[in-house]
């Protein structure tokens, strides 16, 4: 599947790209890439090894005359975002991403996530490793795991591991960009059992549906004013209250780290309101939409009649609690950067929320620019849940990446830029969780950058990468490597 990628340039680099795209790998799923990617090296003659978490590293050694150049690590995470279409059945444990190249010259995926994020990177360090014609240092590519779901890989990273000195984050999504700094982030997880009772003989239960937003990525699209399908499905439940709605269960987002697209719940409520209730979310819907007109355009919010009626709701007391605290909970932009002017500073994403037999579970990602900041916010969940009887816990937290203006790889990195293209590139800070915060956590020493070809629409189903960005982000990425292989300091 995906000949027609071999027929892009640069082409070593699409090569790998097909075999990325051809090969599951959600989250937690990367073994088989593994597998492929050590067969690989041993077909070449490059030296690899995993450390403990299963973290891949391949090693290449320098060209000769360049063995006293610093080591240059290429660095990258084999998952991806795992998202499709509702009406589009996709298995990613099983099934291969298929891919189409569009008229307008992006590359994208049919109906699910491309895996440009963080593919593409991948790719080109395995490019860059099997090119015989590039003259380079010594070479280590680090592939880590998880880093969609947990940031597991970077986190269980080895230590005392990695020799090189020099690590090129090939994970950004921004041409003319480079990137310098990021946003550090915690996963808030709140559970609690909520109590249930019997329908009445008067109520009647509705399925209530909330499709059509874009989605996007929780850090880098989290300031567009993009739809939550849970932030909003959540503000209509609220107003249905008056009409004494209960709560059967409810479904919305599939990712922490993903704007989500939809939400669902069932709900009861006394048959003589059910056609005021209908009324209620026909404007509902139409205020949505034009609150949202120009930004997210395709939201449709639908209440409909729910087969087979449920034996159980939350009670009356308990749906209230939920609805309200939900309702109020961080959601989007909580403040921007003054130090960095542009730039979200602290934020979160009520990403995944579900009820099922009383269960309530959530998953919210708080991010910060202050890791102090994200350890305040996720308290204010902690503070917030609690009064309606919630455990709340902290997952998966990481560090940001301090920015260093003064880098010699950045300044190695701007001349480049300016050579190759004629301009200074952007010189970033991301509300992202970028890997390099916690890489630079383990390894101190360690000079970074981070930066990649044009990606817009990543976690979503309209994910796509600009194809002119590819060949420039190549071309950059092996002249910089060359260029740290003589020693250059221009």
């Amino acid at each position: 599947m995906n000949a027609h990628l071999e027929q892009l340039s640069p082409r070593p680099l699409w090569r790998h790209f097909r075999t990325l795209c051809n090969t599951p790998r959600p989250s937690g799923h990367e073994a088989a890439l593994v597998a492929i990617l050590e067969r690989w090296a041993d077909g070449l003659g490059f030296a690899h090894d995993r450390d403990a978490f299963g973290n891949l590293r391949i090693r290449k050694a320098a060209s000769p005359g360049c063995e006293s150049a610093p080591g240059v690590i290429l660095q990258g995470h084999l998952d991806m975002v795992a998202q499709a279409n509702a009406d589009h059945p996709h298995d990613f444990t099983r099934d291969p991403i298929e891919t189409r190249v569009g008229d307008d010259g992006w590359l994208h995926a049919c109906d699910t996530t491309l895996g440009a994020d963080n593919g593409l990177g991948v790719a080109a360090a395995l490019a860059i490793l099997e090119d015989e014609t590039l003259e380079h240092g010594p070479l280590e590519a680090l592939f880590t795991l998880e880093e969609e779901s947990s940031m597991g890989g970077a986190l269980n990273l080895a230590e005392g591991w990695l020799e090189g000195r020099l690590l090129l984050n090939l994970d950004s999504e921004d041409r003319g960009q480079v990137y310098i700094g990021c946003a550090g982030g915690a996963d808030v997880i709140v559970e609690a059992q909520l109590p249930s009772t019997p329908l009445g003989d008067d109520e009647v239960a509705l399925r209530l549906s909330l499709t059509g937003l874009s989605g996007g990525h929780s850090g880098i699209d989290i300031h567009k004013g993009l739809g939550n399908a849970n932030r909003l499905l959540v503000r209509v439940l609220r107003a249905l209250e008056p009409f004494g709605a209960r709560l059967v269960d409810y479904q919305g987002g599939t990712l922490r780290n993903a704007l989500p697209r939809e939400a669902f719940a069932t709900l009861v409520l006394p048959d003589d309101e059910q056609a005021s209730a209908s009324e209620r979310v026909a404007v509902l819907q139409e205020e949505l939409r034009a609150e949202l007109a120009g930004v997210d355009e395709g939201l449709t919010l639908m209440l409909a009649p729910q087969d087979p009626r449920p034996a159980e709701a939350l009670t009356e007391q308990a749906s209230q609690l939920l609805v309200r605290a939900l309702h109020v909970a961080p959601c989007g932009v909580e403040r921007m950067s003054v130090a960095v002017p542009g730039v979200v500073e602290t934020s979160n994403n009520l990403g995944v929320v579900s009820l099922s037999a009383g269960r309530f579970h959530l998953c919210a990602l708080v991010r910060s620019l202050r890791d102090s900041a994200t350890e305040d916010l996720a308290d204010r969940f902690r503070a917030l849940f609690e009064l309606i009887g919630a455990r709340t816990r902290v997952e998966n937290a990481y560090p940001g990446w301090t920015p260093n203006p003064d880098s010699p790889l950045l300044a190695r990195f701007c001349r480049l830029h300016r050579e190759r293209l004629g301009s200074e590139p952007e010189v970033k800070v991301i509300h992202a969780g970028l890997e390099c915060g916690i890489l630079g956590g383990k390894y101190p020493q360690l000079d970074m950058i981070s930066f990649g070809p044009l990606i817009r629409g990543a976690h979503s189903p309209d994910e796509r990468v600009e194809l002119d960005s590819v060949a420039e982000f190549w071309g950059l990425l092996r002249a910089l490597v060359e260029d740290l292989a003589r020693g250059e300091t221009r």
